[in-house]
């Protein structure tokens, strides 16, 4: 039997923090006996040995301090969060004005204060990892030590953070886990080493204007020792860090079998329960949604799980309805999102060339528009996903309950619907085009002003919410041309017989644009005129 969704969640953490520890520990170890050795003379009292224990056991704490906080503050998408101005102005609006904060400052308030506590956490897991590793003798070093530790691994929070390495990125291919990690080996010792160079060098600069206790002392060899041990200190943290970052990724982003074993008598009776409930169930935009959907998309392209895509297809319709509606369900959120934003984008001919001339920075379009494509691989994996259980419905659905529910039809409304709202948002004209207009081979002749209101955007081509768009377009535009392509001839004979809009695009008011507009757009892929 599958384990519920938030059980899987719970493994894998556990799971993490097990291989993070066996890795901690062999650098640790590595570190002591093949470099520190040189610069440092062993003692084998007993008084020296528990403090090494100690020392050892310190150290693999703060490893799962980090690690922790690292699990704790990952998600798979970018969230948004306030800034420092903006909690100084909710502070001060509590404070003076007593007006009840609101839930989207509550939540964004909330998420700076995970990367707050990220970062602070960071700072006290590099003072211990430095202090215990680098094993000076005296007391009378360790602050200097701690002091040198945290303020480099507050950097590191800080780099991680800027850099939103917290974010879960699913891998196109799915390896298996060795392989994965060793792959990923390179990259952290180039990572670590260009972060510790960085580090050191920054500390070395504060260091001339810290007080004197905080500098290093005696002669010149000691001082030389005492760099060279920092130095590979400092490395051997960062790259524990960097092992925990790439193996949080790997243990987290592997697929998932949300699927009774095969055999068994829950894989013969329903086997796709499991999947659903994950899909349904699960907080949205979770880890265990976030695995569904690939478990999802990946049995629905494949023909690997053939058993469990057949299952969707059972007698009743019910289950592949379930599947349509939770594939569905984020698309129409994305439509929807993007069809409120550009609401207040509509605007006469006559003032496109004042709006056109302001700089992309004066624009609020941006700020509107960055949530809904944080989304995007959710977003690509419903896409492929239902594009493909749709294909393979024209050879597998033996009692034909894609074509009875009325799915197809929901199915190509939604992903048209979606392609225009993002296109929209990448400044496309998505207005309907008069038939008579249409030139041979697909040419289109310049329309004259029908005092029609278009959306004008201001977006940077460069933008790197530009780029989530065309990607998110380009998914949008490869689905819908897999159903065509699969059913062209099917709707090149509904379409002579004048019912290819009511098989193929629902009556009711879309999200985003006309059903006049999504009929000729589906028209334009059907003619593979659509760009």
């Amino acid at each position: 039997m599958s384990p519920p969704p938030e059980l899987v969640s719970k493994n894998r953490f556990l799971g993490f923090l097990i291989w993070q520890t066996f890795t901690s520990t062999t650098i640790y170890f590595l570190t002591k006996l093949f470099l520190l050795a040189f610069f440092t003379t062993p003692k084998f009292s007993p008084s020296q040995l528990c403090f090494s224990l100690l020392k050892f056991f310190t150290f693999t704490f703060s490893n799962l301090l980090f690690s922790s906080s690292l699990s704790i503050l990952s998600s798979p998408q970018s969230l948004p969060y306030a800034s420092p101005l903006q909690l100084a102005a909710g502070l001060v609006r509590f404070a003076f004005v007593s007006s009840p904060a609101e839930p989207e400052f509550r939540r964004r308030a909330l998420v700076s204060a995970r990367f707050v506590v990220f970062v602070v956490v960071a700072g006290i897991s590099g003072a211990l990892s430095v202090v215990c590793l680098c094993g000076f003798d005296g007391f009378q070093l360790i602050a200097r030590l701690g002091f040198r530790g945290f303020v480099f691994g507050v950097l590191y929070g800080l780099f991680d953070v800027y850099k939103k390495r917290w974010v879960l990125e699913f891998p196109i291919i799915q390896r298996p886990l060795f392989y994965s990690f060793k792959m990923g080996l390179p990259l952290a010792i180039k990572r670590a080493l260009k972060l510790s160079n960085v580090a050191y060098l920054f500390l070395s600069v504060l260091q001339v204007f810290l007080p004197e206790q905080f500098k290093s002392g005696g002669t010149m060899g000691q001082f030389i020792t005492e760099q060279i041990i920092l130095y590979i200190g400092s490395f051997s943290v960062v790259f524990c860090w960097e092992l925990s970052h790439h193996l949080h990724q790997v243990l987290h982003t592997k697929r998932f079998l949300f699927a009774p074993p095969k055999g068994s008598a829950a894989a013969e009776t329903n086997p796709s329960e499991p999947l659903l409930a994950a899909l349904e169930e699960s907080i949205p935009d979770s880890l265990p949604q976030y695995l569904a959907y690939l478990d999802l998309c990946m049995v629905c392209e494949n023909n690997v799980d053939t058993w469990r895509r057949a299952a969707f297809f059972e007698e009743t319709g019910e289950t592949y309805k379930r599947v349509v509606a939770a594939c569905l369900r984020p698309l129409e959120q994305l439509a929807s999102n993007l069809s409120e934003g550009l609401e207040g984008c509509f605007v006469d001919k006559a003032h496109q060339l004042s709006n056109q001339l302001q700089s992309p920075t004066d624009s609020q379009l941006d700020s509107r528009h960055c949530e809904p494509l944080n989304n995007f691989q959710k977003y690509a994996w419903c896409a492929r996903a239902v594009a493909s259980l749709t294909a393979w419905s024209h050879e597998e659905d033996r009692f034909g309950v894609a074509q009875l529910t009325g799915s197809n039809a929901a199915v190509t409304s939604t992903l048209i619907s979606s392609l225009l709202a993002v296109e929209a948002f990448m400044g496309k004209k998505t207005s309907l085009q008069p038939q008579h207009l249409m030139g041979p081979a697909a040419i289109k002749w310049n329309t004259p002003n029908t005092g029609r209101r278009d959306v004008v955007t201001t977006k940077k081509q460069g933008g790197p919410q530009h780029a989530k768009a065309y990607a998110m377009a380009d998914v949008l535009r490869t689905s819908v041309y897999s159903i065509v392509s699969t059913f062209h001839d099917e709707m090149f004979t509904s379409n002579k017989a004048g019912l290819f809009e009511k098989d193929w695009v629902i009556k009711s008011k879309p999200l985003f644009g006309t059903y006049e507009l999504l009929v000729q757009k589906l028209h334009h892929f059907l003619d593979f005129r659509a760009n």
